[in-house]
């Protein structure tokens, strides 16, 4: 099956190389509020510790602080198109196996996600990030159906999709 698996990323094969700069990278980091809950966090550490010893209240704290930060530095996914591949999160599927990109506000989020949305889909989805592409499998192989995946410059990451769908089509018909 050449779809992707959200557990075991593809690891880069010897002797590729990336050939300049991705036409589509992006991290979705939390907005101000998900950071604000990070810190919000540690405050209340360092307040419930207070009283109990002020130097240790502020060590914790700020250790709880770091801790929060590189959290969720380490949990924000990449999304990006390149070298023939989406990837998202930790699954990859090749651009040449995806059916055309539409581009979803939160609304159209909300639909995909709601009742009578296929189970099966992959989603790597963000509630801080209100937009979203989703694009359909074309292979018959595969059991997802459909990708979502969340992007604060949805029009972007489409563009880019059918870019390398074009690219991966052009080079099909020279070689072929």
């Amino acid at each position: 099956m050449t779809s992707a698996d959200p557990h075991h990323p593809e690891e880069p094969r010897a002797g590729t190389t990336t050939v300049g700069p991705a036409p589509y990278d992006e991290r979705l980091w939390p907005g101000p509020g998900g950071w604000a809950a990070v810190l919000g966090f540690a405050a209340v550490v360092l307040v419930a510790l207070l009283p109990v010893e002020p130097r240790l209240a502020v060590a914790v704290a700020g250790a709880t602080a770091v801790v929060g930060v590189v959290l969720v530095a380490v949990t924000a996914p990449r999304v990006r198109v390149a070298e023939g591949v989406l990837r998202a999160g930790r699954a990859h599927i090749p651009v040449g196996l995806l059916g055309v990109p539409a581009v979803l506000d939160r609304d159209g989020v909300r639909e995909a996600l709601g009742p009578g949305s296929d189970a099966r889909a992959y989603a790597c989805f963000r509630s801080w990030v209100a937009g979203a592409v989703e694009v359909p499998v074309t292979d018959p192989a595969d059991p997802t159906p459909t990708w979502l995946v969340s992007s604060r410059r949805p029009e972007d990451l489409r563009e880019a999709l059918l870019a390398e769908q074009r690219r991966q089509a052009a080079h099909s018909e020279q070689i072929g």
